[in-house]
């Protein structure tokens, strides 16, 4: 597969993987749960946004970004193995890099190193 197709089959895992999180949400009467796909910058995001009682919440549940080629996990606050997850969507580890682990700690896992 050429990288082109690649990255277009990259983002429709993504997008995929949000749209079902999203639809499978038991979501409260009061926040909103936001699927936001830029798909020319190639950020995607599932925000909880609203209110719980007289709390404001704003939240990141998820967000993803393409860059050089790589799908950067930038934030997972679940519970769900995300990059078990894109990887059985066709997402190589080695096309994977978990930005919210710090640049020195990347080298010893299976995932992208930049």
């Amino acid at each position: 597969m050429d990288r082109l197709n690649e990255l277009k089959q990259y983002r429709q895992a993504i997008q995929t993987f949000l749209q079902d999180y999203v639809a499978s949400r038991n979501i409260h009467a009061e926040t909103d749960i936001d699927l936001i796909c830029d798909q020319e910058r190639d950020r995607y995001l599932v925000l909880d946004i609203g209110w719980n009682g007289t709390q404001r919440i704003h939240h990141c549940i998820f967000h993803f970004d393409i860059k050089d080629d790589k799908v950067w996990i930038q934030e997972n606050n679940t519970d769900i193995e995300v990059d078990q997850e894109l990887e059985e969507m066709g997402i190589s580890r080695k096309d994977m890099v978990v930005g919210f682990h710090h640049p020195s700690m990347r080298e010893y896992s299976d995932f992208a190193v930049v």
